[in-house]
């Protein structure tokens, strides 16, 4: 099959999994969107070895067309699901099984969907219907991704935008996890993006400050060589890292 045809296949595989009826786009572009909406919604089930093929052949493709990045520095602004890097975290809602919400722009969203749909299959299957608890983790395979794995935190929801001091100890703690898990695992590298920023409210620079501190002190007190790079995605938390990094 070439790549329309490719996806073509995956659409109408998911099309009847999902139970949905949508019409076939005309466009490559549109035919993308519509197969990332229909993994966004799809409930975990058996996947066939032909649609894990065709789903894994253009998730390839993207990425490539994307480019994968391997980063020298502490800082990096883009696309975590373009990192080469041992293990990236993704900030996780409590369910641990991906955004439900097509195309949303979420940092879990975009992680599910470039990983494939073996990643909600396999969070479905460490939780067996629980949940991760706000400050603890889980680890998965990457599948799709440059990333050999995906630890996956929840952070807290700031409802009034003013952390409490418990909350400040739990968004901590979604670091040390995560840079435990790393660790356990066998990892060198890891990724961490901005965890209960954005719609979790919790404060930009007050968010920064935490995450730099703790992975910072951990690593010493651990005598850890582990390589840590902060993944940003907005302007405002750049300048914010800069400036607690030094790279300003």
């Amino acid at each position: 099959m070439n790549r329309i045809e490719n996806i073509d296949f995956c659409i109408r595989y998911l099309l009847e999994q999902n139970r949905v009826e949508a019409g076939m786009p005309d466009t490559l572009k549109e035919k993308q969107r519509l197969l990332r909406a229909l993994m966004n919604i799809w409930e975990p089930q058996l996947l066939s070895e032909e649609f894990l093929k065709a789903q894994d052949a253009e998730l390839q493709a993207l990425l490539a067309d994307k480019g994968v990045v391997e980063v020298d520095g502490e800082l990096w602004q883009g696309d975590i699901t373009r990192m080469k890097v041992d293990a990236i975290v993704n900030a996780a809602n409590s369910r641990g099984l991906g955004c439900w919400h097509p195309l949303h722009a979420c940092i879990d969203n975009a992680i599910h969907s470039a990983a494939g749909l073996q990643l909600r299959q396999e969070c479905n299957d460490i939780l067996r219907g629980g949940e991760i608890s706000t400050g603890d983790a889980i680890v998965t395979k990457g599948y799709n991704l440059p990333a050999k794995y995906v630890i996956h935190t929840v952070g807290p929801i700031i409802a009034t935008g003013i952390p409490t001091l418990e909350q400040e100890r739990q968004l901590a703690d979604c670091y040390r996890n995560c840079l435990r898990l790393a660790v356990e695992n066998g990892c060198r590298s890891i990724a961490f993006c901005c965890i209960s920023t954005g719609e979790f409210r919790f404060p930009n620079r007050r968010a920064a400050e935490i995450a730099v501190e703790t992975v910072h002190s951990s690593l010493i007190t651990n005598h850890s060589s582990l390589k840590v790079v902060f993944n940003v995605f907005k302007d405002i938390d750049y300048d914010i890292y800069s400036q607690l990094l030094g790279e300003d």
